[in-house]
C-alpha cells in the first residue's frame, strides 16, 4: 500500500497509468492494447463498477481521462496514458481498479505474444508500480492497479498485477471483483 506524499495528508491526489507495448511485425495485424479503469462505490466495492473508462470514453465528471491512446503501439516509450484525479472523485465512489486488456479481434493474443510490454503508474514524479507484464504472460487481459479510499477520505495505491482470460466486455465487467482465494 502507498499512500500520498506532498498532499497534505490527504493521500493520493492525481495518479497516471502509462502502457507501452512493440508493435506487431510488418506482415502481422497490429497489437491493440487498452488502459481500462473501473469505478466502485463505498456502498459496493467489489460489486458491479459505476462507471468504466477507456480509450472511447472519459468519466462523467472528467476525474478520469485518456491523455494519449495507441492502437498499434508505435511510438517511444509508453504510448498510452490515463490520469486519475482521484481528488477530485465524488465521496460516493471508494475504489478504482485499472487494468490492460488486449482486444482480440486480429486474432487470439496474450502478453507473452508481445514484446516490450509495460506499465508504469506514477503520482508526479514518484513511480508507484513499474512492471513488464511477464507474470500474466498467458493472459488477454488484467489488472494492474488499485486505488482504495479509506474512512478519512484518504486515497491509497495498491499493486494489483492479476491476470484475466478476457475479451474486452467481459474484462470491463470482472476487473474488480473480489480476489479469487
Amino acid at each position: 500500500m502507498i499512500s500520498g506524499s506532498g498532499s497534505g495528508g490527504k493521500g493520493l491526489v492525481k495518479a497516471q497509468v502509462r502502457l507501452k507495448w512493440d508493435p506487431a511485425p510488418f506482415d502481422r495485424p497490429p497489437h491493440h492494447l487498452d488502459i481500462v479503469a473501473a469505478t466502485y462505490s463505498a456502498d459496493a466495492p467489489h460489486g458491479r463498477p459505476v462507471y468504466v473508462v477507456h480509450y472511447d470514453s472519459r468519466s462523467p465528471d472528467g476525474t478520469i481521462n485518456m491523455g494519449r491512446h495507441s492502437q498499434t503501439g508505435q511510438g517511444f516509450g509508453y504510448v498510452e496514458e490515463m490520469t486519475l484525479e482521484l481528488d477530485r472523485l465524488a465521496s460516493s465512489f471508494a475504489r478504482v481498479v485499472v487494468g490492460v486488456v488486449i482486444h482480440q479481434n486480429t486474432g487470439f493474443k496474450t502478453f507473452g505474444d508481445l514484446t516490450n510490454a509495460g506499465v508504469l503508474v506514477v503520482e508526479g514524479y514518484r513511480e508507484l508500480l513499474k512492471d513488464d507484464l511477464t507474470q500474466i504472460a498467458g493472459s488477454t487481459a488484467g489488472t494492474v492497479a488499485e486505488f482504495t479510499k479509506d474512512a478519512s477520505g484518504t486515497w491509497e495505491f495498491h499493486a494489483r498485477v492479476q491476470g484475466f482470460d478476457s475479451d474486452p466486455v467481459g474484462f470491463m465487467a470482472e476487473m474488480g471483483s473480489a480476489p479469487q482465494l
